[in-house]
C-alpha cells in the first residue's frame, strides 16, 4: 500500500504542476506559439505522458524500476514547463531579479535530468526491469556517469527563455565549448541507439511474450529516433518533432501491463512497408526528375511502386512474423524430421509462433514454445493433430500461415509416425525389462522358498544321521529315509523350475516334433467330442530359443482355447518361415462375435510383442483364427 500511495502522490504532483504551468502561462498572456517556442507545450505533453505512465507502472508493478524512473523524470519535465512562464511572471511582476533567475535556472536544469539520464537508462531495463546480461553493466554505468555532461550542456547555455535574463550558472563562453557539446549530443544519440540495440537483442533471444512486449517499444523508439535525432543534430528542425517522445512511455506502459492488447506486428508491418515505400518512391522520383520530364518520371514510379510494395511487404512480414515461404520452411524442417520436438521447434522459430505441439487425443506427445491460450488444431495422421498457438492479437491463422502448414503436414506426419513408433518400441522394451525382472523375482522366490528350506533340511538331517549312526542306528535309518524322500522332492522341484524356463518337449524334441506331439495328444474337446488336429510345418532349421518358446507357447495356448471354447471338429496348425516365423492355428468352429480377451489371449499377444511381432486373434470367414508373426534373425 505504501508504494501505491507514493505512485499516486507522484501522479497527483504531476497534475498540480501541470495546472500551475497552464494557469501561469495564461496569466502572462503567452500565445500558443510563444509557449511552443519556449518549450512549455512540449515539456508539458512529454512530462504528463511520462509521469502518468510511470505512476501507472509503479502502481501495478512497484518492483519495476522503470515505472519510478518515468514518474520522477516526468515530474522533472513538468517542473521545467512550469518554470518558464513562472520566470516571465516574476520578471513582469517586479519580483527581485534573483527570483526570476532561479526559475530560469530550474527550467534549464530540470528536464535534462529526465531526457539525458532516465530515458536512455530505461531502454536497458526493459521489459523486465533487468539488464539483458551482466556484460551490459559497464555500458549502463557509462551512460549514467556521462549523463551530467548533457545536463551541463543545457543548464549552462545562454539562450533559454525569450526576453528573460539567463540563469545563475551560465557559462559566458558557452560557444567556445562547442566540441564538447557536440560530443554530448552524440553521446545522447549513441546511448539511445545502444538502448535500441539492447531491445533488438532481447527480441531475438526472447520468447513470444517478450517479443510481443518489445515490438511496442521498438516501434515507438524507431519513430522517436527518426524524429528527435535530426532535431538534436540539425539546426532549424521544428520543435513539434518532440511530440513523438510521448509515444515511448505509452508503448512501455502497454508493453509491461497489457502487451497482448492487439497484434502490434500488424501495425508495424503496414507502417514499415508504406514508410519504406514512400521513401523509396520519393527518392526515385527525385532522381528521375533530374534525368527525365516530370510526367515520364511519374509514370515510371507509378509502374514500379506496386511490385515494389509487394516485395517490401513480404520482407517486413518475414521480419515480424517469420518465414512464410512454404518451400523454405519445409526445407528447414526437413533436416530435423528424425526428432519431432526439433521439427516443431524449427516450425515455431521459422514462423514466429508462440507454441506448436502434436497431440493424440488429449495427450501431447511433443511440443515447442510456451503454451498459448488460443490455438487451432490441424489433422496430421494416425489420429494425431498439429496444435498451433495463435500469436497475440490473432483470432485465426493467416492464409499464408495455413499454406505453410498445409505443405508441412506431410513431413510432420512422417515425423509423428516415427516418433510414435519410437515410443511404442520404448514401451515394448520397458515391458520386456519388466517381464524379465518379474521372472527373475519368481525364480528367486521359488528357489528361496522351495528349494532353499528343502535342501537345508536335507543337510541338517544328514548331519544328524552322521552324529547318531553309532549310538542310535534306528534313528539314523529313519533320518536317512527322510533325507532320501526330501532329495527326491528337491529333484522334482528343480525339474519344475527348469520346465517353467523352457518346455522340456522343446529341449528334447525341437519345435516341430514338440508341436506334433502336442497335436497328437489333442484328440477331444472339453465336451468329449472328437477333434482332429493337422500339423503343417515347413522345414524351419535352427531358430533362436526365444522364438521357439514363443511359437510353442502361442500354438499350445491356441489349441487349448479350441479344446475349451470352440465347437470345431478339425484344427490346422501351420508354421512357415520367411523373414519372420508365422504361426497359424485355424479351426472350423461356428462363427461368433469378436472374442473377449482373457488371460490366454493377452498372454499370446504379449509374447509376440516382446519379440517385436504381433498376434491377431478372432473369428474369420472359416472359423476361429490365431495368427502370430514373430520377426526373426536367423542363426
Amino acid at each position: 500500500m505504501r508504494t501505491k500511495a507514493v505512485a499516486g502522490a507522484l501522479a497527483l504532483l504531476a497534475v498540480c504542476v501541470s495546472v500551475v504551468s497552464v494557469v501561469v502561462t495564461l496569466r502572462v498572456r503567452w500565445s500558443f506559439h510563444e509557449a511552443l517556442d519556449d518549450f512549455v507545450v512540449s515539456n508539458l505533453v512529454i512530462g504528463l505522458s511520462f509521469a502518468f505512465c510511470g505512476a501507472l507502472i509503479a502502481w501495478h508493478k512497484p518492483g519495476h524500476p522503470v515505472g519510478w524512473m518515468f514518474a520522477v523524470g516526468g515530474n522533472f519535465q513538468l517542473i521545467t514547463a512550469a518554470c518558464a512562464p513562472a520566470a516571465q511572471a516574476l520578471h513582469d511582476g517586479g519580483a527581485p531579479p534573483l527570483a526570476a533567475q532561479i526559475a530560469v535556472t530550474v527550467f534549464a536544469w530540470a528536464w535534462p535530468i529526465h531526457i539525458g539520464l532516465m530515458l536512455p537508462l530505461s531502454l536497458y531495463l526493459l521489459p523486465d526491469g533487468r539488464l539483458p546480461s551482466p556484460r551490459w553493466r559497464p555500458l549502463f554505468l557509462a551512460v549514467a556517469i556521462t549523463a551530467p555532461l548533457f545536463v551541463l550542456e543545457i543548464g549552462t547555455g545562454t539562450a533559454l527563455i525569450s526576453n528573460l535574463p539567463p540563469g545563475l550558472w551560465v557559462l559566458p563562453q558557452h560557444g567556445a565549448w562547442a566540441a564538447l557539446w557536440s560530443l554530448s549530443e552524440v553521446r545522447w544519440s549513441l546511448s539511445m541507439l545502444l538502448g535500441l540495440a539492447a531491445l533488438l537483442m532481447r527480441y531475438r533471444r526472447g520468447d513470444e511474450t517478450v517479443r510481443a512486449q518489445l515490438l511496442w517499444l521498438l516501434g515507438a523508439a524507431g519513430v522517436i529516433l527518426a524524429a528527435v535525432v535530426p532535431w538534436s543534430l540539425v539546426a532549424g528542425t521544428p520543435i513539434v518533432v518532440l511530440f513523438a517522445i510521448p509515444l515511448l512511455p505509452a508503448a512501455i506502459a502497454v508493453s509491461i501491463l497489457r502487451h497482448g492488447l492487439l497484434d502490434i506486428r500488424l501495425v508495424l508491418a503496414r507502417g514499415l512497408s508504406y514508410g519504406l515505400l514512400s521513401g523509396l518512391v520519393l527518392i526515385g522520383y527525385a532522381l528521375l526528375v533530374l534525368a527525365l520530364s516530370g510526367v515520364a518520371s511519374a509514370l515510371i514510379v507509378a509502374l514500379l511502386a506496386f511490385p515494389l510494395r509487394a516485395r517490401l511487404q513480404r520482407s517486413v512480414e518475414r521480419l515480424l512474423y517469420g518465414e512464410r515461404d512454404p518451400l523454405r520452411v519445409a526445407s528447414r524442417v526437413g533436416g530435423r524430421l528424425t526428432d519431432l520436438a526439433s521439427s516443431l521447434d524449427e516450425v515455431r522459430t521459422a514462423m514466429r509462433l508462440p507454441w506448436v505441439a502434436v497431440a493424440v487425443g488429449s495427450e501431447t506427445i511433443a511440443e515447442a514454445g510456451t503454451t498459448s491460450n488460443h490455438s487451432v488444431r490441424r489433422p496430421l495422421s494416425d489420429g494425431a493433430e498439429l496444435v498451433v498457438g495463435l500469436r497475440r492479437g490473432e483470432s485465426v491463422l493467416a492464409l499464408s500461415d495455413e499454406r505453410v502448414l498445409d505443405l508441412l503436414a506431410g513431413p510432420l506426419a512422417v515425423a509423428v509416425h516415427a516418433s510414435m513408433t519410437s515410443r511404442a518400441l520404448q514401451q515394448s522394451r520397458e515391458q520386456l525389462v519388466t517381464a524379465r525382472e518379474e521372472e527373475r523375482l519368481r525364480l528367486r522366490r521359488d528357489l528361496h522358498d522351495g528349494l532353499g528350506p528343502l535342501l537345508t533340511g536335507v543337510a541338517l538331517a544328514a548331519d544328524a544321521a552322521a552324529n547318531l549312526q553309532l549310538t542310535a542306528p534306528e534313528e539314523t535309518t529313519a533320518l536317512l529315509r527322510g533325507v532320501r524322500t526330501d532329495t527326491r522332492t528337491a529333484i522334482a522341484e528343480v525339474r519344475r523350475v527348469v520346465d517353467d524356463l523352457r518346455p522340456p518337449a522343446l529341449a528334447e524334441l525341437g519345435l516341430t516334433d514338440a508341436l506334433r506331439t502336442r497335436a497328437a495328444q489333442t484328440v477331444r474337446r472339453a465336451d468329449g467330442r472328437p477333434l482332429q488336429v493337422t500339423v503343417d510345418v515347413a522345414t524351419l532349421g535352427p531358430l533362436p530359443a526365444a522364438i521357439e518358446v514363443a511359437a510353442y507357447r502361442i500354438a499350445t495356448e491356441a489349441l487349448n482355447n479350441v479344446v475349451r471354447h470352440s465347437t470345431a471338429t478339425s484344427v490346422r496348425l501351420h508354421l512357415r518361415l520367411d523373414d519372420e516365423l508365422v504361426v497359424e492355428v485355424l479351426d472350423d468352429g461356428a462363427l461368433a462375435a469378436a472374442w473377449c480377451p482373457g488371460v490366454g489371449i493377452v498372454g499370446m499377444r504379449e509374447r509376440a510383442a516382446e519379440l517385436g511381432g504381433s498376434c491377431d486373434v478372432g473369428p474369420s470367414a472359416e472359423g476361429g483364427a490365431v495368427r502370430a508373426r514373430l520377426p526373426l534373425v536367423r542363426t
